[in-house]
């Protein structure tokens, strides 16, 4: 997570802040993509990985982002950011097909609770009062957005488990970049950390006897663009200029899109009470990222 985990950052600007939502609005959308494809989930992780690599390097030498010459702690940390990050999309993949949309989305985003913890302890303090109800108001708008959906049954609760996993998974690539962001740009850190997770999610994929070549690639490709290209390329770009507890709030935005997604895509329902969690997680980001000002 870069420098957010280890100091206050507040050198923010509506830039940073536009980089943040924007990379959380594209990979809310990608369950939706997962949905229409026609190879298995973990096999849509492996080409989204895949997929993304010539436009990641691509950006990276752009941007004359360093590609080479790590020190080989770096080559390791990226390595096992990888492995991770290819667990991580394998298990939220499957779990996609086996419940809600907004539900994958908020427990593929459970690990930001561990971000947010691993990062106030990296700066020794407590939340403040303010962060405590931030924190209190994204919690309770996501546990209503999502609380109707724990009731549907047990194939539900399945996908749920996978979700979380993918959360946790989640959290432990974010925690695994911080030394790599000190040597490498957002770019070329999604770009080797894609590499290496990139042969995970193929072999997950065979293991599985899952269909690997599909016939239909439009979801595949707008899945790599929008998933992993400009959604991790943002967030990585934004991760260093916000406190922990700001970036772990914002990801729970996403099950706010990820809903009205499911509801236009799938006619899952939306009911008022959905807006109410959707407008407590808003206010929850917004008090959260005054307390940096």
């Amino acid at each position: 997570m870069g420098n957010a985990t280890g100091a206050e950052q507040k050198g923010w600007n509506a830039l940073h802040f536009a980089a943040l939502m924007g990379g959380n609005a594209a990979l809310a959308v990608g369950p939706l993509f997962v949905r229409h494809a026609d190879s298995g989930p973990v096999s849509a992780g492996f080409w989204r990985l895949l997929l993304a690599l010539p436009v990641l390097f691509l950006l990276a030498r752009l941007n004359r982002e360093k590609l080479s010459g790590f020190t080989p702690t770096t080559w390791w940390a990226m390595a096992g950011a990888g492995v991770f990050f290819g667990l991580d999309i394998a298990s939220w993949h499957i779990g996609i097909g086996m419940t809600r949309m907004a539900n994958a989305t908020l427990f593929g985003n459970s690990g930001s609770l561990v971000v947010i913890a691993v990062g106030l302890y990296a700066l020794h303090r407590a939340p403040r009062a303010g962060e405590w109800l931030a924190f209190a108001l994204a919690i309770a708008g996501s546990a209503i957005l999502l609380g109707r959906s724990l009731e549907i049954g047990q194939q539900t609760l399945i996908g749920d488990l996978f979700c979380i996993a993918a959360g946790l998974l989640y959290a432990g690539y974010i925690l695994l970049l911080q030394k790599p962001r000190a040597e490498l740009g957002s770019w070329a850190l999604v770009a080797w950390s894609s590499l290496a997770g990139a042969p995970v999610m193929l072999v997950t994929a065979l293991l599985l006897g899952e269909p690997v070549w599909p016939t239909l690639w439009w979801p595949l490709v707008a899945l790599a663009l929008l998933g992993q290209v400009t959604g991790q390329g943002l967030l990585i770009y934004a991760m260093r200029h916000f406190t922990p507890l700001v970036f772990g709030l914002a990801l729970l935005t996403q099950p706010a899109i990820a809903v009205a997604l499911g509801w236009v895509a799938f006619g899952e329902a939306l009911v008022p009470i959905d807006f109410l969690g959707m407008a407590m997680v808003g206010l929850g980001l917004a008090l959260a990222r005054s307390t940096q000002d």
